[in-house]
């Protein structure tokens, strides 16, 4: 089922996939960021980070991931909320792309 995005704030997807291959571990993103149930979701294979609590944390998260192996783009991707609040936006991930 895919999963509703907020509107106001910014979102890091990744692939599934990719999280695990890279040996990534919640607990490694929860120690760094302080994220709570809510905010670290697997769901349809995504990984979803967000609402992110604040913007500042963006920049920051996109370079960790990528020092930990992962690809803006091919593995993961940033959605920054930036859309009217009129329009709802959903997402889902497929498992048919490159792992």
């Amino acid at each position: 089922m895919p999963t509703e995005l907020s509107h106001d704030r910014a979102f890091i997807l990744i692939r599934q996939s990719a999280f695990e291959r890279t040996g990534l571990l919640r607990s490694a993103i929860d120690a760094r960021y302080n994220l709570t149930d809510q905010e670290f979701r697997v769901e349809d294979g995504l990984v979803i980070l967000g609402p992110l609590p604040s913007e500042d944390l963006v920049s920051q998260l996109i370079a960790d991931l990528e020092r930990d192996g992962l690809v803006y783009f091919d593995d993961f991707f940033e959605l920054g909320g930036n859309w009217p609040d009129w329009l709802s936006v959903y997402i889902r991930g497929t498992k048919a792309r490159r792992t």
